[in-house]
């Protein structure tokens, strides 16, 4: 099995290990030194940019996948209450199928949302296969080197780099030996990895849920999740070795970023995100001097509003003199 994992991503790994050789040559081009742990953070980073931006159409699609979802929500409902409490093999089959008939009509599939991330998995496996290889010690002292542009040379470059000259990027608390240095930035990383995922998933329940998504069992399960999270990730800042800890990291803040900018200008219908935004446009076109009018029927109308110029106020002698003059 292990065999067919590494097949499958082989491929994936020497586009990752390319681009990450790419901004080591590009650092060391700009007068970094190249084996120093600094710089190969920093490829790191250019690395996790580059796959991210890569996946944004995967995450519009999966978006979008969601919206159409949401919108063909309520009449799921309706079918599942339709048959509520009915447990005969007829009215199961029944429900299938017009569940079935449902997505089939509104052009939906309750799979589609799922896609995209089985497609982003084997990237970040690929992603941490590489950069965990690279900082493996083989019996022998040796690194593993890649598949790709990831040579025996820079293997061992990147092996051992050491970032500020007193962390080695191959180390982690479980195997820092009592490396303080090693010991300090893992904690921070982990405290910030932490963070960056509870306010994430914090402003995707807070903001971005409609009145029935929150009552819906799902929600439960994720605000579940939402503490168990941090676990998972105290965990991982006490195994994994400080290199693939900073690719988890700026992962992290790219999908706080995305999230956020999401939430904001693509809020999901009904949610209190949806109702900001609706706010700021608002505001926006009174500013731009234009109301929006809906009739009975439905129908939008836009009307813009002229600019009507401000009588000056007349102080009451000019106005007694105006007067006068009239008279005369």
């Amino acid at each position: 099995m292990p065999d067919i994992i590494n097949t499958i991503l082989w491929p994936i790994k020497w586009v990752v290990e390319a681009i990450l050789v790419l901004f080591h040559t590009m650092l060391e081009g700009a007068g970094l030194d190249g084996n120093a742990g600094l710089t190969w953070v920093l490829s790191i980073v250019g690395l996790v940019l580059v796959i991210r931006a890569a996946l944004i159409p995967v995450f519009v699609k999966q978006i979008k996948s969601q919206r159409r979802m949401l919108e063909v929500a309520p009449q799921i409902k309706k079918i599942q209450d339709k048959y509520k409490g009915k447990k005969d093999q007829f009215s199961r089959e029944a429900m299938s199928r017009e569940t079935m008939a449902m997505y089939k009509k509104t052009g939906t599939n309750p799979l589609s949302s799922c896609l995209p991330l089985l497609l982003q998995m084997p990237i970040f496996f690929a992603l941490f296969s590489v950069l965990n290889n690279a900082q493996h010690v083989n019996a022998d002292g040796s690194r593993t080197p890649g598949v790709g542009l990831l040579n025996p040379a820079l293997s061992e470059s990147f092996g051992t780099s050491s970032l500020f000259g007193i962390a080695p990027l191959h180390l982690a608390i479980s195997t820092a030996n009592g490396n303080t240095a090693v010991i300090i930035i893992a904690v921070v990383m982990v405290i910030l990895m932490t963070g960056s995922q509870f306010i994430t998933q914090l402003q995707i329940m807070s903001k971005n849920q409609s009145a029935e998504m929150k009552a819906s069992p799902m929600y439960k399960q994720q605000r579940i999740l939402l503490y168990l999270l941090p676990l998972v990730f105290a965990f991982s800042g006490f195994t994994f070795p400080l290199g693939v800890m900073f690719y988890w990291l700026v992962s992290n803040f790219w999908t706080m970023g995305q999230q956020f900018l999401v939430i904001r200008n693509l809020p999901t219908p009904g949610s209190e995100a949806a109702l900001a935004r609706e706010t700021r446009l608002a505001k926006r076109q009174q500013r731009r001097g234009i109301v929006i009018i809906e009739d009975e029927a439905g129908v939008t109308e836009v009307e813009e509003i002229k600019n009507v110029q401000r009588q000056q106020p007349v102080s009451k002698n000019r106005a007694k003199k105006k007067s006068g003059s009239n008279k005369r």
